[in-house]
């Protein structure tokens, strides 16, 4: 058996195990990631490999806990951030995924802003598996159709359901049903969004690959985008989940900054 290092940390409560593969390579197998996720073992939502530096960016290998490599986490994103802006001793980080470069910013203690760039919002950039109007879908399930849904990519496929109460609906009976609906071809996260008013919206999430979650950073920045293209909020909004908010601005040229806390950093370590 092996000894791995590694770090603890959540945003929000979104939660991630973190391994720093610049120095040692650690390689664990589908089955050990969903074993390592699983909520009676370590448990988190995801696992983030930090590589080596590479043209002035540091890459980030990210694995949901069913064991799935997915192209973005935002939260998670944050907590690599500051976890590498400490053992560096600086305020600015860029990341890499296999889609996006990510800027980050510490901007104090535990408050962490990622710059993620522009949604993708075209059916074939989402994906969609056929050409339709990805602003407002309609999907049935179980006999129940839910209309209005908005369609996304920010570094991820999103969809997003404006409703009267986001908590009346079983997430964990539809949100699998719809995250493995036809039309996602890659699967997708599903969020169900009350505007509170227009400077603020409290989401439920169930999360590709990881299930219900506390909170999802990119599921966040896919309902401000999704809210301010349908003209329901301005630039900058604050996305409540149950442990608290992220603050999601989109700028003029449509960039999209998601700014919020982070936990204090937990070493830990397990055997496989």
């Amino acid at each position: 058996m092996a000894t791995i290092n590694a770090y603890k940390m959540d945003g929000l409560g979104n939660d991630f195990v973190i391994i720093d593969r610049r120095i040692s390579s650690i390689n664990l197998t589908k089955e050990e990631i969903i074993k390592l996720g699983s909520r009676t073992n370590i448990g988190f939502d995801q696992i983030i490999f930090i590589e080596k530096e590479k043209e002035n960016s540091f890459p980030i290998t990210i694995f949901n806990s069913d064991g799935g490599e997915v192209s973005a986490c935002g939260n998670g994103s944050r907590c690599v951030a500051y976890l590498l802006g400490k053992k560096l001793n600086a305020t600015e980080i860029k990341l890499k995924t296999n889609n996006r470069l990510l800027n980050a910013k510490i901007i104090e203690d535990f408050q962490v802003q990622l710059e993620i760039g522009k949604p993708l919002l075209s059916f074939k950039d989402i994906p969609l598996s056929k050409s339709i109007n990805p602003a407002d879908i309609t999907i049935k399930i179980n006999n129940k159709t839910f209309t209005g849904g908005f369609c996304v990519n920010v570094g991820n496929p999103h969809i997003i359901f404006f409703v009267k109460n986001c908590f009346e609906h079983d997430l964990n009976k539809i949100g699998p049903q719809i995250e493995n609906h036809d039309l996602f071809p890659e699967k997708t996260n599903v969020t169900f969004a009350q505007i509170v008013d227009e400077k603020n919206i409290t989401v439920n999430v169930w999360e590709r690959g990881a299930g219900l979650t506390k909170a999802c950073g990119t599921a966040a920045c896919a309902t401000a985008v999704a809210a301010f293209k349908s003209r329901l909020i301005n630039n900058e909004v604050d996305i409540k989940f149950k442990e608290g908010f992220l603050n999601i601005k989109i700028d003029k040229t449509d960039n999209i900054f998601m700014t919020g806390s982070v936990s204090k950093v937990k070493k830990i370590d397990f055997e496989i």
